[in-house]
């Protein structure tokens, strides 16, 4: 199963990746998105819990990749975003039974979907999504010893959920516009997920946008039997090239 959901995920990156060649004679519209996104981090399984603040996100961030790539033909439309975080941070523990609590995390996300265009006029346009979320974790929560002896809890698990979302976009003035996207998934007792993206984009000529904004993920699903939950949110920073 985990196989087939890796296929799923690749067949779709190559699939849009693929849509330019196939399609330059056509009405496609696309555009590749770059960003930055450096939030505070939440993640807890089995009781421990470990948070880093968007304060420290950039000095702990070991490697990191951000981008986005649409394609759109009237109505209908594509969407794949993926992020890549690698970090390492540590956090006091409450008592004396442990000394510290460091985790090492390496996330991906990978998002695709298909969009419907729902509503269009000069000033809004609205798109419906629907699509998956694959998550994949390798976690290390490490409690330093202290009274107790410590030890370590590995995350190492990948999943993939169905998601449903909604974007829209307004045109402020010449230049700004505004860019919503929310998303749910999941839609078991087992498993959660959703988003939200709020972003003010500046137009600098007919292929170029810079971006602004807000995001925040949240996942919780279980692994084993055991509860796990990750959270990001912050502030993201970006730009487009459209083609």
């Amino acid at each position: 199963m985990k196989n087939n959901w890796k296929r799923l995920v690749f067949s779709t990156v190559f699939a849009i990746s693929a849509v330019p060649a196939m399609a330059q004679d056509s009405d496609w519209e696309f555009a590749a998105t770059m960003y930055l996104f450096t939030p505070e981090t939440n993640i807890a399984t089995g009781g421990i819990e470990g948070s880093l603040s968007f304060k420290d996100a950039l000095a702990n961030l070991d490697m990191a990749f951000m981008g986005a790539i649409s394609a759109n033909n009237g109505r209908w439309g594509f969407l794949a975003d993926y992020m890549m975080t690698d970090l390492s941070f540590g956090n006091s523990t409450p008592g004396p039974a442990f000394s510290g609590l460091n985790t090492a995390m390496k996330t991906q996300v990978f998002n695709g979907y298909a969009t419907y265009r729902l509503h269009q006029d000069q000033k809004v346009s609205v798109d419906l999504a629907a699509g998956f979320r694959w998550f994949n974790t390798r976690t290390d929560l490490t409690l330093l010893p202290g009274l107790a002896a410590g030890g370590t809890t590995r995350i190492d698990e990948s999943w993939v959920d169905p998601v449903v979302g909604v974007k829209a976009q307004f045109e402020m003035s010449e230049k700004w516009s505004g860019t919503v996207f929310a998303d749910y998934g999941g839609f078991s007792s087992d498993s959660e997920t959703w988003q939200v993206l709020l972003t003010a984009d500046y137009e600098f000529n007919e292929k170029w946008v810079g971006r602004m904004g807000y995001k925040h993920i949240s996942v919780d699903h279980d692994i084993n039997g055991t509860g796990f939950s990750f959270e990001q949110s912050g502030p993201v920073f970006g730009v487009t090239y459209r083609f």
